[in-house]
């Protein structure tokens, strides 16, 4: 999960300091942020005592591990020379997805490149835009321009939209998407509003004659048919260690947490991938009645029944045997 999570996670990612006694155990961690993340590592040692009978010395070690503040879903003005090396890629792309490489798609041509930790530290670029600055647009008019292309796994159709911001229709934006496989008249969709934006990007600055896109969309929205369903279970849950809150953080903190757990959760219902490693489970607090309810003709994403566990837990007989209960 916390894979999927540091994908996830919004700005830098401030790890605290872990004071462990054994070396290996410390490798161990920082190999771990390596396989998730592009990471940026040092290392160093301390001398902390010296034994001269025996010639024996105590180090202290510390690792000290950078990881890239870039996340799924930014919108990212690439440096012109990353760009000229990525064969006049972009320069705003979207960043689709973070592990160890950062997969970035150009939406206007739908081009795809990979960067490796190396190639992302020596430009250490930053995001233009983060997802906490999507706009929800409702969408009025639909036209295919091209067929279905597969990219690294998902389908895409260009198409030129007309939109308008959800806030308000005092303007009307025609612009091309990645999105016209799955976005319809009638539709809401999140996006980047380059229009209204005020950006002092110094990456941006650096190009001339760039023509800028007044909007470019990411993602369909279910906001609006989500707003029907909350307060009921999920057909699924996941399961967690238990955590001791920090009480001194207050209610605020709180609920910014469980606001975060709740992207990510939707995050797993609209993209299949991220679902890959986790071990989803069914929840017996969802009544079939429910699921029958639900049947409104809305298409909300969800996570197919046939990918969920059964939900088991481990229990001790009062004789001292093991047993397992649904």
């Amino acid at each position: 999960m916390l894979q999927s999570m540091l994908s996830k996670s919004s700005r830098w990612i401030r790890v605290s300091i872990f004071s462990l006694p054994i070396k290996s155990h410390a490798l161990k961690f920082v190999e771990f942020l390596d396989k998730v993340a592009p990471t940026n590592r040092r290392e160093s040692k301390q001398l902390v005592s010296h034994d001269p009978k025996n010639n024996s010395y105590n180090y202290k070690y510390t690792f000290s591990v950078e990881i890239s503040p870039i996340c799924r879903e930014d919108l990212i003005c690439l440096p012109p020379r990353l760009a000229v090396s990525l064969g006049n890629l972009g320069p705003l792309v979207i960043c689709t997805k973070v592990t160890n490489n950062i997969a970035l798609l150009d939406p206007l041509t739908l081009r795809q490149c990979f960067l490796d930790p190396d190639q992302y530290w020596r430009y250490s670029f930053k995001s233009l835009l983060g997802s906490r600055q999507l706009v929800e647009y409702d969408v009025f008019n639909v036209e295919v321009v091209s067929p279905e292309f597969n990219v690294g796994g998902s389908k895409y159709i260009m198409a030129d939209v007309e939109v308008a911001r959800v806030t308000g229709y005092g303007k009307l934006f025609y612009v091309r998407t990645h999105l016209g496989h799955i976005l319809k008249p009638g539709d809401r969709a999140l996006g980047y509003d380059l229009y209204g934006a005020n950006n002092n990007d110094n990456e941006l600055d650096k190009y001339q004659n760039l023509v800028i896109p007044e909007v470019i969309l990411l993602k369909k929205s279910y906001e609006e048919k989500r707003q029907k369903k909350r307060g009921k279970p999920r057909p699924w849950k996941l399961k967690s260690l238990d955590m001791e809150l920090d009480e001194s953080k207050g209610r605020g903190y709180e609920e910014k947490m469980n606001t975060e757990y709740e992207e990510f959760l939707r995050d797993l219902e609209e993209n299949p991938e991220l679902r890959f490693n986790l071990s989803l489970y069914r929840n017996k607090d969802y009544q079939p009645s429910e699921m029958a309810s639900m049947s409104d003709g809305d298409d909300v994403p969800s996570v197919p029944l046939e990918e969920l566990l059964a939900d088991l837990e481990l229990s001790d007989k009062e004789d001292g045997d093991d047993s397992m209960k649904d």
